[in-house]
């Protein structure tokens, strides 16, 4: 038998403390979440990501009475970013929460959908996506995926030896 120690990077600050840049992906995050469709929840996530060519595009999760057939804010943000810029990495990616009482106190983090999605989207492009979790009491920042998604599936995974 061996143990082997998985850990993740992961780093807490306040809203001020992020670059101007990151600040308007946070707060675009934030604005979106009043775009989602979520009746049955009452949890509205909204999602920015900025892309390697400049642009932000911004997506919230969408709901649906057959719960399997909604989806949430990431990879509605992710899949249209890849349909409008096929060829455009995403380099950081903001997501913020909310309900009737307010945003969420503590930063939220991706589904393991999402994450998953994320992951596919790092390998694809070969290249790490900041994720920045935005809560009131401060934000958390993971500099890729894989530190969220520790004992990933992906490609490799496949590859099985005798």
């Amino acid at each position: 038998m061996v143990e082997k120690q998985i850990t993740a990077k992961i780093v807490f600050c306040a809203l001020d403390e992020l670059s101007e840049a990151e600040k308007k992906l946070v707060q675009l995050a934030k604005l979106t979440t009043s775009n989602a469709y979520a009746p049955y929840s009452n949890f509205q996530v909204g999602a920015a990501v900025l892309l390697d060519n400049g642009e932000i595009l911004t997506g919230s999760n969408q709901e649906n009475a057959a719960f399997s057939s909604g989806i949430c804010a990431e990879r509605v943000v992710l899949f249209y970013a890849n349909a409008r810029y096929p060829d455009a990495k995403v380099l950081t990616l903001a997501i913020a929460a909310q309900n009737m009482i307010g945003f969420s106190s503590e930063p939220i983090s991706p589904c393991g959908t999402c994450r998953q999605v994320l992951l596919e989207a790092e390998n694809r492009y070969k290249s790490d996506i900041r994720v920045l979790l935005y809560g009131v009491d401060g934000i958390a920042i993971v500099e890729s995926i894989k530190d969220l998604l520790p004992l990933s599936f992906d490609v490799s995974s496949m590859d099985i030896k005798d």
